[in-house]
């Protein structure tokens, strides 16, 4: 377990470090993190960038290695201050890459980017776009919010996963979460299942399936998990090729499918509740869960197989019981968080969106 014999919670990091991208264009509030093969991908999400450090930086200030969306590493304007294109982004969000083809969710633009094989130099364009018939569209749902979803469509999508063939795209505006058999090749290319709604051309509200999916997560054991934003929850599948066609098997932070209350309705947080969450992890035999509006993250030893578990651990604040910025502080601190929004790990490794405080801490885990 993650407590002490007196209860108290358990010191699980080893080590912390904080980076804020480079001294001359720093990170504002950012989204986005990834990390593979000691590569760590930042989408500087309100400056409509993502950049590339080639080796896991040591140090609190250093210049990416590579930057896309915008031509130059100091360039933050919407769709590189132009049309959209292949080079441009518009508010990038969740990130995948196995070290060599890239996966990003452009929110804003309706859209998932891939690129074949890992960009090398500013601004590099996309080889491959999914949700737009061509690089130079970018309406919701092809045709207008107004429009019913499709197949072929996106809106809002702010979060992406591959295992390196198959590839799942949470259509958050939509409110599902796409599937493709195998990651497109070819632009515009269209889903081969849709989870949480009974066709493509449904969107409608279901509390039984997720409402604002905002991430979604496969683990190496074959469990899923969807960071359902706007219910305060996640929905959690131990087979995720149950989830076509049923319910989640457990969810994390509400009592229910038909609850929906923010800590459950309480004025602060507690160890089984959620308050905006955005991203799910999954490490070893557990998972943490961003819980964002809380500025916490929380840990859950082993894989919840019944609602409402409580976590076993929190990363960001000192008890279950507090929920407040930075741990009450006005100022950051190395183990403060200020809406913490997604979270990847390598090895022993984390790195987190810290996105309030306009930064990416580096966690090393003793867990």
């Amino acid at each position: 377990m993650n407590k002490t014999k007196n209860g108290s919670l358990k010191k699980i990091i080893t080590k912390i470090q904080l980076f804020k991208g480079a001294e001359d264009s720093p990170l504002l509030a950012p989204r986005g993190v990834f990390l593979v093969k000691n590569k760590l991908f930042v989408a500087d999400t309100a400056q409509n960038r993502l950049f590339i450090w080639n080796e896991l930086p040591r140090t609190e200030l250093q210049k990416a290695d590579v930057v896309l969306g915008q031509t130059g590493k100091e360039e933050t304007g919407r769709n590189a201050s132009g049309k959209v294109s292949a080079s441009s982004l518009f508010y990038p969000s969740g990130i995948w890459s196995d070290g060599e083809k890239l996966i990003v969710a452009d929110a804003w633009n309706h859209r998932v980017l891939i690129w074949q094989n890992m960009p090398t130099k500013d601004g590099q364009a996309a080889d491959i776009v999914v949700g737009q018939p061509d690089f130079e569209s970018n309406d919701p749902n092809i045709k207008g919010i107004s429009h019913a979803p499709s197949a072929q469509s996106l809106n809002w999508c702010y979060g992406v996963f591959s295992d390196g063939k198959q590839l799942w795209i949470a259509d958050t505006g939509n409110r599902r979460v796409l599937y493709y058999e195998n990651i497109p090749t070819e632009n515009f290319a269209a889903a081969d299942q849709v989870i949480g709604k009974p066709a493509f051309d449904e969107r409608d509200y279901d509390h039984n399936g997720p409402i604002w999916p905002y991430s979604v997560k496969v683990s190496p054991n074959g469990q899923m998990a969807i960071t359902d934003t706007q219910y305060y929850r996640v929905l959690l599948w131990q087979d995720w090729k149950t989830s076509f066609h049923q319910k989640a098997d457990v969810i994390i932070g509400q009592p229910s499918f038909e609850a929906n209350g923010q800590n459950q309705f309480g004025w602060f947080p507690k160890a089984n509740t959620l308050n905006w969450c955005y991203d799910t992890c999954f490490y070893k035999n557990g998972l943490w869960v961003a819980d964002t509006g809380s500025s916490r993250i929380l840990w859950f030893e082993k894989i919840p197989t019944k609602h409402d578990t409580e976590a076993n651990n929190v990363l960001g604040q000192d008890d279950f019981k507090t929920g407040s910025e930075n741990k009450n502080t006005i100022w950051s601190t190395e183990g403060s968080l200020y809406w913490p929004f997604q979270v990847c790990i390598e090895g022993k490794t984390m790195v987190v969106a810290d996105t309030g405080n306009h930064r990416v801490v580096i966690n090393h885990l003793d867990i």
